[in-house]
């Protein structure tokens, strides 16, 4: 059953992973999926080549505040 996410995420982030996807031939929601499954399951391990590989992609400055620009999202998005 496929249910469906809404996540905020910065838009440069959103359009580098979109570019990546694109040449990895794949849907960016293909990509969150199998990232979300293999962090989630038992056999999870740090040293996950294939984690490591994806692991620091994103880079957010130092003095980023999740909860302010989530609140400004919804702000901007709802009024």
């Amino acid at each position: 059953m496929t249910t469906k996410l809404t996540l905020s995420i910065n838009k440069s982030v959103i359009e580098k992973a979109k570019r990546y996807a694109k040449g990895n031939n794949q849907s960016l929601s293909q990509i969150i999926e199998s990232y979300l499954e293999k962090i989630t399951s038992e056999n999870a391990t740090l040293g996950d080549p294939e984690l490591d590989s994806i692991r620091g992609i994103i880079d957010l400055p130092k003095d980023f505040d999740l909860k302010k620009e989530s609140r400004k999202l919804r702000v901007d998005k709802h009024g």
